[in-house]
């Protein structure tokens, strides 16, 4: 039974208080006291304080897509990637003059009609180690592996499609292994 006793005291995720409350007027008043003194504390954060919090962020979430093993729906690189950019710059056209690219090739990669160049991925590698530098560390890896991981979760995902026309030109003329 005190099992039972510990599940029911859970903290609840809407407000981030303490489900204990026998009165639901109580726990609403101390949860919407408690995102109150949160949105004090946020609005006390200087602009670099919150860009510096939300790049910490964005890498946790990248590490965190680069441990799951199966395909989800999305375009990671570019959802990761358009969060960096609007995270740092107010216009997107300041990153790629940043990065020394046309804003139109920037866009084409961020609305998925180009893949990204190697040089791109070059200077984008370079901009990350610079922004991360003072807030956390950054693996040089970090853009590729998102990229590629994408790359082959969709490959494998797509079997069906790419398969049966793929295999018509697989054949093993000599036995390998008997």
């Amino acid at each position: 039974m005190e099992n039972n006793k510990s599940s029911n005291t859970l903290s609840s995720p809407e407000f981030g208080v303490d489900s204990r409350y026998k009165s639901l007027d109580k726990k609403l008043s101390d949860g919407k006291q408690l995102m109150e003194a949160r949105l004090k504390r946020l609005n006390k954060l200087s602009r670099s304080q919150v860009i510096n919090a939300k790049l910490l962020q964005l890498k946790l979430r990248m590490e965190d897509y680069l441990k799951q093993p199966n395909y989800q729906e999305g375009n990671f690189f570019t959802n990761f990637l358009t969060n960096y950019i609007d995270t740092i710059y107010d216009k997107r056209s300041m990153f790629a003059k940043d990065i020394n690219i046309t804003p139109v090739s920037l866009s084409q990669i961020l609305n998925n009609h180009r893949e990204p160049k190697e040089e791109f991925m070059f200077r984008l590698m370079l901009h990350s180690e610079l922004t991360y530098k003072h807030i956390c560390k950054f693996q040089k890896k970090t853009w590729y592996q998102v990229y590629y991981h994408e790359k082959i979760c969709d490959t494998m995902a797509n079997q069906n499609e790419w398969r049966p026309t793929e295999k018509k030109h697989v054949k093993i003329k000599h036995a390998v292994l008997k």
